[in-house]
């Protein structure tokens, strides 16, 4: 018996190898390779000569006022639109998931978002946010003056409107997964027991969902470090210092082929994501440990 076992396991495992080679000889030639191509160029002068210089291309990096810049945008983007984005993309899930009028209506209307192209979409963001545009036009009408929206520091609160709009629907979701899947004779007992909404939320719904929102918080970090497509596309090649991202720095060094800040900028960024990630998944599991 065991040896029949230990046949099936053996052949088990060739045929998963087998379906699972094509993606790991993908990953590596067009993920893993060029990214430790990149850190070895971060520490060295020019792709030429090849000399190495230890730090001193990260050195230069934070000497750099425009990567000081870039990157203090970048964390405030973050800082904000991340909690934002939980707190909108929970309530709304939580609303979504009562017994509400055209409740499957806007649930197509949160997604909807997640399928149409940014580049089609951000036409209508551009007539929105102009200086002739709509936005402008109805404040204009009320009496209130105009705002260059995309030339001052408001440019700041447009990218955030356009981040909510552009993810919020595909955390609903993930939300509105979430919920279904805690069972109702929780809340029921909770209701006999006397515990009101706020110890219900508190005690089962957060509980329940704190997986759910540590990957949701996570990938929300993820696309915050990626706004750089809609500011571009909204904002053109010299968006206003507010929206002025750790992408545009490293577009900018790529344009001037300056590779070896561009690296080191690109190893920099992951270093920061992978702390981040290494503290939500600590904090995961000390939250829970204490709801134990």
């Amino acid at each position: 018996m065991n040896i029949r076992l230990r046949k099936w396991s053996r052949r088990d495992t060739a045929a998963a190898l087998l379906f699972l080679a094509p993606s790991v000889i993908g990953f590596t030639l067009f993920y893993l390779v060029p990214f430790l191509m990149g850190i070895y160029y971060s520490f060295i002068d020019n792709s030429v000569s090849g000399q190495f210089v230890g730090l001193h291309n990260y050195k230069e990096l934070l000497d750099s006022g425009s990567f000081r810049k870039a990157a203090s945008n970048t964390f405030y983007f973050t800082a904000i639109s991340v909690p934002l984005m939980l707190v909108l993309s929970l309530t709304l899930a939580l609303l979504l998931n009562q017994q509400l009028y055209l409740r499957n209506w806007l649930r197509t209307v949160y997604v909807l978002p997640l399928v149409v192209p940014v580049a089609s979409i951000i036409l209508i963001w551009q007539m929105l946010f102009d200086w002739n545009g709509s936005l402008n036009a109805w404040l204009d009408y009320f009496g209130v003056d105009r705002v260059d929206w995309m030339k001052t520091d408001a440019a700041r609160n447009v990218v955030i409107i356009v981040y909510l709009w552009k993810n919020i629907g595909y955390n609903i979701i993930l939300f509105l997964a979430g919920l279904q899947q805690i069972p109702k004779d929780y809340y029921e007992t909770a209701q006999v027991e006397g515990a009101g909404r706020l110890r219900q939320f508190r005690s089962i719904t957060l509980v329940y969902l704190t997986p759910m929102t540590s990957f949701i918080v996570l990938m929300s970090i993820i696309n915050s470090f990626k706004v750089y497509r809609e500011t571009y596309l909204i904002a053109g090649d010299y968006p206003h210092d507010s929206i002025y991202m750790l992408q545009h720095f490293m577009n900018n060094m790529f344009m001037s082929l300056d590779i070896q800040k561009l690296m080191a900028a690109a190893v920099m960024m992951v270093g920061c994501i992978l702390v981040i990630v290494l503290v939500l998944f600590a904090l995961e599991r000390r939250f829970q440990k204490s709801m134990e």
